[in-house]
């Protein structure tokens, strides 16, 4: 499938007839051109047609499409070596914030996503038709993706011939390679979901890197999974477990999605007790189809767009207390469970009965009572748990034994589907989770293991060097570090107006950033940091930088409980007494009244160590890790407290930040 409306060489472009090449545009274009549509392109062949007259050797081509970002680029010229993307706003008396934002963001997604511009000089230019000439200075980030550079429809050619004398001289482009290179989007949960809802297949927007289990086998086999449990009319568990970042969530998105089909009255739901995360998904999706909406006929409002959302992704305690009212079978037929291992363990889901719901003595764990709530149907039925090793971050979260306990005490008849990786230290907490599941019971399919990151495109390294310097594996946390410090940035800060200034100074275009701390840092409020202070996860994933609520401001601080399951471009990692280096490995503290206290339950120590492991493999991009410098004179913030880990993590590699 061709990515561009239209592709020919300059030469051939300014021989071919306007309406010829919108007779090209419209043959491709899916919906019925409205008048103004018609006009713009118009107006842009005109304006190209004049400004590169004296352009001899190119490609231009027009609505090249960015399948990550769901979006298509005016126009990209392919000149010498040199790629420019051209963003047009016809009719525009200004350079407005949103076009620059917009045209680096296409810029910055070919470089990150596109084989052929890895390596490419790359220039976006905003051509406001009707707004006064700007004097621009070219300057280069270390990827070669240049500063925005400011047009309007008189001055582009100018413009293009400035530049390209002062560019370096690289090889040319090889135009049809360039046209057929191969595309490995990465996108953000947020991007993924909104992209499924609209009907995009899962292999449009993740990678298909040949190096590994990658995201479209994985979901290849739960659908034929599922395709098999209905024929036999059985019941099914499927345990989907990967690293930090790999697309577990994608993948059930994805499985929800295909499966919540109304007509032949087989649904599908996407189940998360991770309140945060449902929220985003619902609001991302509910703001996306009300602006998709605008001007269309029968304009959708917003409440009727979260209503739909709200069916397709839920919490999963809404799901369970609709089954505690009766005892009929759900209308789905395939749950997907994300983050199954956070499920209840009997103590803390009876303790929850007896407390919010007057029901005493309740006998099952939240992963038995919602297999029993799945095992109501009669003929077949399909859970789907999203298992992340290591990720369980708070109390009462019961892990992957308990969900195999219940298989085992009353759903025999289950056929249980599996990795072969399922047997690793931080899915089984060295219980052997199979002891007691029969042989004809359980069937392994490697292909249920996530084993790459896509989170973060510029490192699938960084969950294993996380989890290095979290085991206090000095060696393996330098010899990986070395390996992703050249793409993946990781720096040490003491101040936190300089940790401030490094993200600012590395996010571009609509790159969202913001300040991460663990729940239990109670000591960052000398430095301005609450994180008490609750924040609605809503705005700040989603609003944008003029809003105080948002990331963006830098203002407030998510924990781990706001962030799981979700990312950020580039994030700071405030470091708190809490979690604090030592000789002898960790040591865990938590802060109550005016005193740290060590924490001396092993199951609480593995949530801390688990919450920073959260943390730190939030960044898409990079991230700095803040440690303050404390102060002697605040015992509850001695210099020691914070220097250990500081000297650890510098012992890495990693430097700091003057």
């Amino acid at each position: 499938m061709k990515r561009a409306y239209y592709s020919q060489s300059i030469s051939v472009f300014r021989s071919d007839s306007d309406h010829s090449i919108l007779g090209k545009f419209t043959s491709q274009h899916e919906f019925s051109l409205e008048e103004s549509q018609r006009n713009s392109w118009l107006t842009q062949i005109g304006i190209l047609k004049r400004q590169l007259s004296t352009v001899v050797d190119g490609q231009v081509l027009f609505e090249y499409s960015i399948p990550r970002m769901g979006k298509r680029v005016d126009v990209i010229l392919l000149i010498k070596s040199t790629v420019f993307v051209l963003e047009f706003k016809v009719g525009d008396e200004q350079y407005t914030s949103y076009g620059i934002d917009q045209v680096l963001d296409y810029s910055l997604d070919l470089k990150n996503f596109h084989a052929e511009s890895h390596d490419r000089q790359i220039v976006p230019i905003l051509i406001s038709t009707n707004a006064p000439a700007r004097e621009n200075t070219l300057h280069s980030y270390e990827d070669l993706v240049y500063s925005p550079q400011l047009a309007n429809d008189q001055n582009l050619g100018v413009l293009l011939k400035s530049v390209l004398n002062q560019l370096d001289s690289l090889p040319p482009i090889d135009v049809l390679k360039w046209e057929n290179s191969i595309y490995k989007p990465t996108p953000t949960i947020i991007e993924a979901a909104q992209a499924l809802y609209k009907g995009h297949n899962v292999r449009d927007i993740s990678r298909s890197d040949s190096d590994a289990i990658n995201l479209s086998i994985t979901a290849d086999t739960i659908l034929k999974i599922i395709e098999r449990t209905q024929r036999e009319r059985e019941n099914s568990i499927c345990f989907v477990t990967g690293v930090p970042g790999s697309g577990k969530t994608l993948a059930g998105l994805n499985l929800a999605n295909k499966w919540h089909n109304t007509d032949k009255g087989e649904h599908a739901v996407f189940l998360s007790g991770n309140g945060p995360l449902v929220q985003v998904l619902q609001e991302a999706l509910a703001r996306d189809e009300v602006a998709e909406s605008i001007g269309l006929t029968g304009r959708i409002s917003k409440s009727a767009a979260l209503s739909k959302t709200r069916a397709f992704i839920q919490n999963i305690h809404h799901f369970r207390d609709d089954a505690l009212q009766n005892d009929q079978a759900p209308i789905e037929r395939v749950a997907v469970f994300d983050e199954a291992q956070r499920a209840w363990t009997l103590e803390q889901t009876r303790s929850f009965m007896a407390r919010k719901k007057g029901i005493q003595s309740f006998g099952m764990s939240e992963p038995e009572f919602l297999i029993s709530v799945m095992n109501r149907h009669e003929d077949w039925s399909v859970i789907v748990c999203l298992v992340g090793g290591g990720q369980e971050i708070n109390t009462g979260e019961a892990g992957l034994p308990e969900w195999f306990s219940a298989i085992q005490r009353r759903f025999v008849n289950w056929k249980v589907y599996v990795s072969d990786r399922l047997t690793d230290q931080e899915y089984t907490r060295g219980v052997d989770l199979f002891s007691h599941i029969r042989p004809d019971q359980l069937i392994i399919k490697r292909e249920l293991h996530l084993s790459v990151s896509i989170r973060s495109f510029r490192s699938e390294k960084l969950a294993a060097l996380v989890k290095a310097i979290l085991d206090c594996d000095t060696q393996t946390s330098k010899s990986l570090y070395l390996d992703i410090k050249d793409n993946y940035p990781i720096v040490l800060a003491r101040n936190i107006e300089k940790a401030k200034d490094w993200l600012k100074s590395k996010a571009r275009g609509t790159e969202r950033y913001g300040l991460v701390a663990s729940s239990g840092a109670c000591r960052l409020k000398p430095i301005g940091l609450n994180v008490k202070a609750k924040i609605d996860p809503r705005h700040w994933f989603l609003n944008d930088r003029e809003d105080v609520r948002s990331s963006y401001y830098l203002e407030d601080i998510a924990t781990e409980f706001d962030i799981q399951g979700l990312e950020l471009d580039w994030i700071c990692v405030a470091w708190d007494a809490d979690f604090r280096f030592s000789q002898s490995g960790w040591q865990c503290m938590n802060f109550k009244g005016t005193k740290w206290q060590h924490i001396r339950d092993n199951v609480r120590r593995q949530y801390l160590k688990n919450a920073y492991r959260v943390l730190l493999t939030r960044a898409r991009q990079g991230m700095v890790i803040l440690i303050p410098e404390g102060n002697d004179k605040d015992e509850t913030r001695a210099r020691d407290f914070y220097d250990s880990t500081f000297n650890y993590l510098q012992s890495i590699g990693l430097s700091c930040i003057d």
